[in-house]
């Protein structure tokens, strides 16, 4: 019977001695294990050309009116034709999952392996699972036509200041990038304009075009409706 790899922290991993040999067995099978985890994830993702991918926490739950706005969104674009693509959890996941679920449409899950057991909600109709972090985010953020972005954790920073990072580096094609609920994204948006940009000047104001701070759910389908297809 095959053995279950899990993603361990590296403190809990058996300390022993390993071999030059054994290492170079290992990284062998780990850069084999990424590139066909990178594949998988490309390959499904490519299935649905026009999607949206939400993120955000997986805290919350249904009363959350960030989940009830994460909801009513994915309904509306899963009603104009685009699949909702999430990690495939709970939370804000759930909630954009459940909205395409709703009417009928795409609901996409990547999920991601963990010690501690991450069950992809039930609304997602259609979902691949990860190994690495990274792999799985590098298939949430390839070819979307925009990214929603909901007030989360230390996750969802990363997952933005990422897809930030790469349009600003035009390493991929301009995007919406779209932040809701301003409660949360606005002393951010404060804290990039005057720490960052005035203060220190490690970014540019025009850097801050890059991205929207919206409640208005008409905005979000509007601006969604107005991005060009991706192509790659």
């Amino acid at each position: 019977m095959k053995k279950k790899a899990l993603n361990l922290p590296e403190a809990k991993l058996p300390h022993v001695h390993l071999t030059k040999e054994h290492i170079e067995q290992e990284s062998k099978k780990r850069i084999s294990r990424i590139n066909k985890e990178f594949a998988k994830g490309f390959s499904f993702i490519k299935d649905y050309p026009k999607s949206v991918t939400f993120f955000g926490s997986a805290r919350f739950k249904e009363t959350n009116p960030h989940y009830r706005k994460a909801r009513s969104i994915a309904v509306r674009l899963s009603s104009l034709g685009y699949t909702i693509v999430t990690g495939g959890g709970p939370g804000i996941m759930e909630a954009a999952n459940r909205g395409a679920y709703d009417t009928g449409g795409h609901s996409l899950g990547l999920n991601i392996k963990l010690p501690q057991e991450q069950v992809t909600n039930p609304y997602v109709t259609k979902s691949t699972e990860f190994h690495y972090f990274f792999s799985r985010k590098v298939a949430l953020s390839f070819s979307a036509e925009a990214y929603l972005y909901f007030p989360g954790g230390f996750g969802t920073l990363d997952e933005f200041f990422e897809i930030l990072t790469l349009v600003q580096t035009h390493r991929i094609a301009p995007v919406p990038i779209i932040l809701v609920g301003a409660d949360y994204w606005k002393p951010l948006d404060d804290f990039i304009k005057k720490q960052m940009a005035e203060k220190h000047r490690s970014v540019d104001r025009s850097d801050m075009k890059l991205y929207t701070i919206t409640d208005d759910e008409d905005e979000v389908v509007r601006i969604v409706e107005n991005a060009p297809l991706r192509d790659e």
